[in-house]
């Protein structure tokens, strides 16, 4: 199993309405392709303005087939092409984690 944590940076002015966004457009069409969501979330201390979602795969390939498919996806391009006009995403950094042995999410 792998995880890959996506952090936004979004400009601060436009958070509530990229939120808006991608709670109308895209977390549907993610959970639909990408499957196992662990957690959305937000900063409220430390690096702010910043939202962070983590999703599992089974491995590195799952992870490409799945993400190529949502590309494809016509409501995916929609949420895209409304993301790039709408201007909030500052930064997006994207890690992949495998666990330790001893985690609890293997």
């Amino acid at each position: 199993m792998i995880y890959e944590k996506r952090t936004y940076t979004i400009n601060p002015l436009k958070m509530a309405d990229w939120l808006a966004l991608y709670k109308s457009d895209a977390f549907a069409v993610q959970t639909e392709h990408l499957g196992k969501l662990i957690g959305f979330f937000f900063t409220e201390i430390g690096v702010v303005n910043q939202v962070v979602h983590i999703w599992a795969y089974e491995s590195l390939d799952d992870r490409l087939v799945r993400r190529a498919r949502m590309a494809q996806d016509e409501r995916w391009l929609t949420f895209s092409r409304k993301n790039r006009e709408l201007a909030a995403v500052e930064r997006l950094e994207s890690v992949l984690m495998r666990p330790t042995d001893f985690s609890p999410l293997q």
